[in-house]
């Protein structure tokens, strides 16, 4: 008798849709079938009420992922966010200035002096996109700043995605949509007050702009917006809430403090306070880093058991590929796409 695949097909559930069905019928072998499998848990976990930290590292929201994870969030398969204050405004500058936005395939090859002349015409490039910084960067300062003015004349002190999603749930920047607002993820999270998480606001286009502006004279008190350790304060609440009746898994879009930051809640809450709290459920990270020692990013999922954030049992992936091409994928495979 000739020896034959698995009837995958067979497998797939019923309504499940063209990308679900392609995923499980060809991503079986490497990086494709750690992709499958990530997939297959991150739906079980969700699906049995557990729920899902994503990070958001890199220009994830310059790459338009909102088009996916908007979805996801809005059908409750992301329960929280932690991400750099370039994703959290960079969502913004494309919901406001998209049309405005230039593509650059060839930017491999640009020499210094077209750099320059992009900078010159008030481009900022990021790869092969280029975000313009009057459309953009000036008219969501502009509006924002007038919520910073706000709340410090109240005296209240907020985090910096509160004041995002303040933006947003006003309808200040409504007349400027150059999107469909369903595709960006900010917005589906303002929406839901999603909880998020936002580590090193600071290094950010709009976190140099508020210090900018307290050096014009316009701001009084760098204290109005609050800081990284308001947010670890926030995310040990959130944490120790969620995981009490919840299984918490964790998705990772590639390295940096968008990662390091939110998943050292664990440990933090059992060694530091004391206290019980669960390891992470769940754990995938989609990383284009090489396997290196010494890096946060290229470290592989199990040098996370030493420094108490993961278990054995967890159940463990490392998707090494682009995740532009990636999350998508994975989002898709969720969502039964």
């Amino acid at each position: 008798m000739a020896w034959s695949y698995p009837d995958v097909l067979g497998e797939v559930l019923a309504g499940a849709g063209p990308i679900t069905q392609f995923i499980k019928r060809h991503f079986r072998h490497f990086n494709a079938a750690t992709l499958r499998d990530a997939a297959e848990e991150y739906k079980k976990l969700v699906e049995s009420g557990g729920k899902m930290m994503v990070t958001l590292a890199g220009a994830m929201s310059t790459a338009e992922l909102g088009i996916s994870l908007a979805e996801m969030i809005r059908q409750d398969k992301v329960h929280a966010i932690t991400c750099t204050g370039a994703n959290l405004e960079e969502d913004i500058f494309n919901l406001v200035a998209n049309k405005h936005y230039k593509r650059i395939p060839h930017y491999r090859h640009l020499t210094p002096d077209e750099e320059e002349e992009l900078c010159r015409q008030g481009f900022n490039r990021v790869t092969d996109t280029c975000i313009p910084e009057e459309e953009a960067m000036r008219r969501v300062e502009r509006e924002v700043l007038e919520i910073w003015k706000s709340h410090e004349k109240k005296g209240t002190r907020r985090l910096p995605h509160e004041d995002m999603y303040e933006l947003l749930n006003s309808g200040r920047l409504r007349q400027h949509y150059e999107i469909d607002p369903a595709d960006s993820w900010l917005v589906a999270a303002a929406e839901k007050n999603l909880p998020m998480f936002v580590p090193g606001w600071e290094d950010s286009t709009l976190g140099n702009m508020f210090v900018s502006q307290h050096f014009k004279g316009n701001l009084k008190d760098l204290n109005t917006v609050k800081s990284g350790l308001h947010y670890m304060e926030e995310l040990i609440k959130w944490y120790r809430k969620e995981s009490k009746n919840s299984k918490i898994g964790f998705f990772q879009i590639g390295g940096g403090i968008a990662g390091d930051f939110p998943i050292c809640v664990v440990p933090l809450i059992n060694q530091d306070l004391k206290e019980k709290a669960p390891f992470w459920s769940y754990f995938c990270q989609i990383s284009d880093s090489t396997t290196s020692y010494g890096s946060y990013s290229g470290a592989v999922p199990n040098e996370k058991i030493t420094w108490g954030k993961l278990s054995k049992e967890t159940p463990r992936f490392i998707i090494e590929s682009d995740a532009t091409i990636v999350a998508p994928l994975i989002f898709a495979y969720v969502l039964g796409w």
